[in-house]
């Protein structure tokens, strides 16, 4: 397995076992990462964490004086808004372990004995992870590593930002970025017969890429689960929806308000049944409530790794359906009014691979 290297990032790795720690250190420097920082005593994290901010944490749980749950105790009362993920290193494989470390703050956990090829992946998806946590975060830095760089070039730039997270999040579940492509373009087609102005069902079409950018925070043991999640999972997975909100917070542009908008409430349901508020009805912004109808049709008429896609006409009956009880009622008339220019795009977009 080849990674691109990692020259700059840093990697936090606190392990009171010396073995471990050096065959965590070849791995990684075996795919071109150089900014390693290898902690034996977990006494030292805090310190080493203040004078200089890592990317990325891999914490052993079992250590004398400090265990991983309380070194993460210790990191949460810094008040970080920039925290980077954290990777638990455990022998241990119960249930109510994994949720305990998740509760405290971890992002995702890597199982010893460690498989190569399953940590280098995580540690790269993490990476990714707070490179565009950290983009989000801080408008400025980014706008200042864009030197000389004009208007139009600085906004066709972040739009290239917003939709490429966007295809991130999908292809960490196993979606395609043609299935982003497909629900944005019918969300703009839906807000356009809506009545919205041109301006504004251009501005969905770009911010409806970012509606799971929030799965990004959900580690892959569960977003990537065959079969129907415990309950425990299920409350975890709904983070995505607040974390999607979290991440895009703190921009005020018309864009990146209407992306967090819509990563927020694309959840929401119109009888007040959805999540992460329990919305109802009109209390749920228009743009979650077109940005849910156009993720839904195109999700069951896709095919997925877990299930085979819906025919159109089991989707648009389902639709009927869930109006006035997931779906706005009004939307789904436009919907059914708009079906054969939905359709289109459906084809427009079709996968590569796609045939028939």
């Amino acid at each position: 397995m080849s990674v691109e290297p990692r020259c700059n990032e840093r990697i936090l790795i606190v392990d009171d076992k010396p073995a471990n720690l050096r065959l965590l250190d070849k791995m990684l420097r075996s795919q071109g990462y150089k900014g390693l920082v290898l902690v034996g005593d977990p006494r030292e994290v805090i310190g080493l964490y203040q004078s200089a901010r890592p990317d990325l944490i891999l914490l052993d749980i079992n250590m004398p004086h400090l265990d991983g749950y309380q070194v993460m105790e210790q990191l949460k009362e810094l008040n970080d808004p920039l925290l980077p993920p954290i990777v638990i290193l455990t022998a241990e494989y119960g249930k109510d372990s994994l949720l305990r470390a998740l509760a405290a703050g971890a992002r995702d956990f890597v199982a010893k004995p460690f498989d190569r090829n399953e940590l280098l992946m995580r540690v790269r998806n993490l990476l990714d992870a707070q490179l565009a946590h950290r983009l989000l975060y801080d408008q400025k830095a980014v706008l200042e590593s864009m030197v000389q760089v004009r208007t139009e070039e600085l906004k066709h730039s972040r739009l290239q930002v917003v939709q490429r997270l966007g295809m991130a999040a999908e292809y960490r579940d196993e979606e395609t970025g043609n299935h982003i492509l497909r629900m944005s373009h019918i969300s703009a087609l839906l807000a356009r017969a809506l009545g919205w102005n041109e301006a504004d069902s251009e501005l969905i079409l770009h911010a409806s890429p970012m509606h799971d950018i929030g799965k990004i925070g959900i580690p892959d043991a569960i977003l990537l689960k065959p079969g129907k999640f415990e309950p425990p999972e299920w409350e975890i997975m709904k983070t995505h929806a607040s974390i999607g909100g979290a991440l895009l917070e703190g921009d005020d542009s018309d864009l990146m308000r209407m992306a967090r908008e819509i990563a927020l409430t694309h959840h929401e349901k119109w009888d007040g049944s959805g999540y992460p508020e329990g919305l109802v009805g009109e209390a749920i912004p228009q743009a979650g409530r077109i940005a849910a109808l156009a993720d839904a049709f195109d999700a069951l008429t896709s095919e997925r790794p877990y299930k085979k896609p819906w025919t159109i006409e089991d989707t648009v009956e389902l639709i009927k359906e869930n109006s006035g009880k997931h779906f706005d009622p009004q939307l789904v008339e436009v919907f059914l009014q708009e079906l054969p220019e939905i359709l289109a795009i459906r084809e427009r977009f079709s996968e590569p691979d796609s045939v028939g």
